[in-house]
């Protein structure tokens, strides 16, 4: 993944600095909300794919970059409403941006953030990306209704769960990867399996995201066991409830349903769904997507860029953080 690293590496500076342009033109009072969530960083995947999938098609301009950063800031503005969802204290290891500067601030800075994609990308005056980023919008926010409809619920499965997810995560990827070929002026069949390729790696991207919630700590960092506690009925738990029977599922299911889960509890679980294996078969079906994903990427030219994105879908499939 060398040249993945490296591009990562490359790339990073111009889109902080095109990002930090684009939040420069909010108001003073919006900016430091929406800079705080960008501070906390990440490797900047989504401009990343848009760019490459680009310049993988030909297009060598360098006005793409604020379409690929379009998608990043509709992303942090997500970022922004989840962690109040969540109640979450922390975002990358900084204080999340609702305990800094309040929620009522903090959701409206992110309506600001949504809004500053969609103007970023209506300069460009091709409707079809206006409608790809719009759709993209309306596609996170039901994937997240749809997740809190069925929080704490264990009578949905898998199709669900991908349904969820396909929304508030694959579908921001998609966007990303389908801007870079609609721009470029690709064919109808090239912009298709660009879109693919995104949303089959974004899918992918969550389920592995998912089974990391269960690893130990020592090896991502992060609080073991999230979903668990917040009663999202990821793969692991489905994989993992799926073993239990008699009392001990109804007891499973009655604490899940209640948040009866002590912090004991959720480490028992954890501990138990390692053992089982159940993280590795979650990585499994991630893998069916990663698989997808690669078969989109044929239709594309064989270029550098094309090699780059394909070492995206082992990052994925491989990360451990």
């Amino acid at each position: 993944m060398q040249e993945l690293k490296a591009r990562i590496i490359a790339e990073q500076p111009r889109f902080n600095a095109t990002l930090a342009t684009e939040v420069g033109t909010l108001h003073p009072l919006v900016q430091p909300v929406a800079a705080h969530v960008l501070k906390a960083g990440g490797k900047r995947l989504r401009p990343l794919l848009t760019l490459l999938v680009a310049r993988a098609l030909g297009y060598a301009d360098d006005d793409i970059y604020p379409l690929a950063c379009s998608v990043e800031l509709l992303h942090s503005a997500t970022l922004l409403h989840d962690d109040i969802l969540d109640d979450a204290d922390l975002r990358r290891g900084m204080a999340a941006a609702h305990t800094v500067f309040g929620s009522t601030a903090t959701v409206l800075a992110g309506d600001a953030l949504l809004a500053l994609a969609n103007l970023i990308v209506a300069r460009y005056g091709d409707p079809r990306l206006t409608a790809c980023i719009s759709e993209a919008i309306i596609r996170t926010a039901t994937g997240e209704i749809v997740e809190i409809a069925h929080m704490r619920g264990t009578d949905h499965g898998r199709d669900t769960y991908i349904d969820i997810i396909t929304g508030k995560t694959a579908w921001m990827l998609r966007a990303s990867c389908e801007l870079g070929a609609l721009r470029a002026g690709a064919s109808e069949e090239a912009v298709r399996a660009a879109a693919a390729f995104g949303l089959d790696l974004g899918i992918a991207f969550q389920i592995v995201d998912d089974a990391l919630d269960f690893a130990d700590r020592a090896d991502t960092g992060k609080p073991v066991g999230g979903d668990l506690r917040e009663g999202k009925l990821t793969p692991p738990l489905i994989y993992y409830l799926e073993t239990l029977s008699g009392p001990a599922r109804e007891a499973f299911i009655s604490r899940f349903r209640d948040g009866g889960f002590s912090g004991d509890d959720v480490a028992r679980i954890s501990a138990e769904i390692r053992a089982l294996g159940i993280i590795e078969r979650t990585r499994e079906l991630a893998g069916n997507y990663i698989e997808k994903a690669a078969a989109s990427l044929e239709t594309l030219p064989d270029c550098p860029e094309r090699r780059t994105l394909m070492q995206t879908l082992a990052y994925v499939q491989h990360r451990d953080r």
